[in-house]
């Protein structure tokens, strides 16, 4: 199963997010739920580098599946819009496949 754990303040501000394991949806490397996970998350790291020029701390293990962000200051308004992106491709991923391949939290820090 693959975990997203997307960390807030308390003034909805995003701080970090994490990215765990593999789906098991299909078999490796042909796992359409581990894949689609890794395109949205990936392209939202690049795309808040790239397009938002955020600052943000970044590990990976691909073996494994972990991907973790800290972002280094509060988000510009083009970084929050495309964590909302984010946030909301990986709803309607979990709402498709379940809770048995995927599960999508948030924790308040």
């Amino acid at each position: 199963m693959t975990t997203v754990v997307i960390r807030k303040s308390g003034q909805s501000e995003y701080k970090s997010f994490t990215c765990m394991g593999h789906a098991g949806y299909g078999k490796y490397p042909n796992d359409i739920v581990c894949a689609a996970i890794s395109v949205l998350v990936i392209n939202t790291i690049n795309s808040l580098e790239e397009l938002a020029l955020e600052k943000m701390n970044c590990t990976a293990d691909e073996e494994t599946g972990f991907i973790q962000c800290t972002f280094q200051s509060p988000l510009s308004e083009k970084g929050t819009l495309l964590m909302d992106s984010l946030t909301l491709g990986l709803r309607h991923i979990e709402k498709e496949y379940g809770a048995k391949y995927f599960k999508l939290t948030f924790e308040e820090v």
